[in-house]
């Protein structure tokens, strides 16, 4: 599988993740930007935090990214992608909120190019979204950023 390189200006790869981010910040979405994708039918963006529990928490899940697009502006949403709802209950970007003084949790940020598009519940989970991938992504970039409070 071929690799996109997925960065933050906000925050370096396994670095915490500024407060402006979080539910008790601001609860905007991270400026992301990511290299050229090989020809895809459209790209896909999830975040999860698998420290949250027996599955991984869905913060933001965006699809049909126009694979055109190389990146997303604080608080904005990737050029033609579809927010989908998170695990909070609300549509967006879900900033991180995990337990006070609990062990840092990570936050895995995906992109996948596609070569079709996913098939998904109404309100999928992480799990769902991962199934959904299986047999259709190409590439992919992963960058990891942590939070406590």
């Amino acid at each position: 599988m071929a690799g996109i390189m997925l960065r933050s200006t906000a925050f370096n790869d396994h670095d915490m993740i500024p407060g402006r981010f979080s539910q008790e910040g601001g609860n905007v979405s991270p400026p992301l930007e990511w290299s050229p994708v090989p020809e895809a039918t459209e790209l896909v963006l999830i975040v999860e935090d698998p420290d949250a529990g027996k599955n991984p928490f869905l913060h933001w899940l965006v699809t049909g990214i126009s694979p055109q697009s190389r990146g997303v502006a604080e608080g904005g949403v990737p050029e033609g992608g579809q927010e989908w709802p998170n695990d909070f209950g609300t549509t967006g970007w879900g900033g991180p909120n995990p337990p006070r003084h609990a062990d840092p949790h990570r936050y895995f940020f995906r992109l996948y190019a596609l070569e079709r598009s996913l098939d998904l519940p109404e309100a999928p989970q992480a799990v769902d979204v991962h199934r959904a991938l299986t047999d259709r992504e190409f590439a992919s970039g992963t960058m990891v950023g942590t939070y406590y409070r």
